[in-house]
């Protein structure tokens, strides 16, 4: 019966150790809305995170549904406490209409998938008058 007893302890007390040692984000938002933006501009804006876990946070991708969003991130390991951006840029080019888009990052968090989302509404670009 000590054994059993002792086993279990052994193994909660790992289980433990093993979800607190792990990457994790925080971000200051998750949803970005650029409201309403002229037909051509390319808008940009950086969801900023920080690691609030124990180990290293490294993303190792991060993808868009399309070639008018593209994302950049920090690439090197982000310690525990410190923080990092992932950039995502949206081009309204030739788009004059409402647009809702996410970015999917992959890492090393606990839960190694994350949703980022931008939304906003592109009005059509004013032609010169006379033409």
């Amino acid at each position: 019966m000590k054994k059993l007893l002792l086993l279990g302890l052994i193994l909660f007390a790992g289980a433990n150790l093993a979800k607190a040692q792990s990457a994790e984000f925080k971000f200051e938002k998750e949803v970005h809305d650029f409201g309403k933006i002229k037909e051509g501009v390319v808008a940009t804006y950086d969801f900023k995170f920080t690691n609030v876990g124990d180990e290293p946070l490294i993303i190792t991708n991060v993808t868009a549904p399309c070639g008018c969003t593209v994302p950049k991130w920090t690439k090197e390991p982000v310690k525990k406490g410190e923080t990092g951006i992932v950039t995502v840029s949206y081009n309204s080019a030739g788009r004059p209409m409402p647009f809702n888009k996410n970015v999917t990052i992959t890492s090393n968090t606990k839960t190694p998938t994350k949703v980022l989302y931008i939304k906003g509404e592109v009005e059509p670009a004013t032609k010169p008058a006379g033409k």
